[in-house]
């Protein structure tokens, strides 16, 4: 795997031709679940998909799941949600990227290009839609997890949309 700043990222999809362009996921990384999101072919609007177990002895089973999703979704990347603390690490944050540690030493998703995208409140703006709908709190978590996993995509996907056309107008 290999990291790539956001704009970076979005641009090389861009520059790919169409049947190459290849979609992105976006993922929620929990202490116990990985919410999953899929943008469609055209990069503009972000779905939920499923939600994975986070253990530490799984990584090798996360790794393989991500080139299944890699190979049927055909992926051009991974959009990770992580809190920015201008201060100090948050350890929200810290979880994070030693997720991605561990998945990059798997070795199982060479070439993959990934970016880190802020995710603080989108967790509690999903909680605030839920709470009037009454949903068991097993079901309530798993919807909750994807729906953050889409909220990171989304918000990803909006800020690239509009910078992309900002780049275009100024030419």
């Amino acid at each position: 795997m290999k990291y790539v700043k956001p704009l970076t990222l979005f641009r090389d999809l861009l520059k790919a031709s169409s049947p190459e362009r290849g979609r992105l996921l976006g993922l929620d990384v929990g202490n116990k679940y990985v919410g999953l999101a899929v943008s469609d072919s055209h990069n503009k609007i972000a779905s939920p998909l499923s939600v994975l177990v986070r253990k530490k002895t799984n990584i090798d089973l996360m790794a393989k799941d991500f080139q299944t999703l890699i190979s049927e979704l055909s992926l051009g990347g991974l959009v990770i949600g992580c809190c920015y603390d201008r201060q100090h690490s948050s350890l929200e944050a810290v979880q994070v990227k030693l997720f991605v540690k561990d998945l990059c030493k798997t070795g199982k998703l060479e070439g993959l290009k990934y970016t880190y995208w802020d995710e603080r409140f989108t967790t509690k703006c999903v909680e605030a839609l839920l709470e009037p709908l009454n949903i068991s709190p097993v079901m309530s978590k798993t919807i909750l997890d994807k729906c953050a996993a889409v909220g990171i995509l989304q918000d990803y996907l909006d800020y690239m949309q509009k910078n992309c056309e900002l780049d275009k107008s100024s030419e």
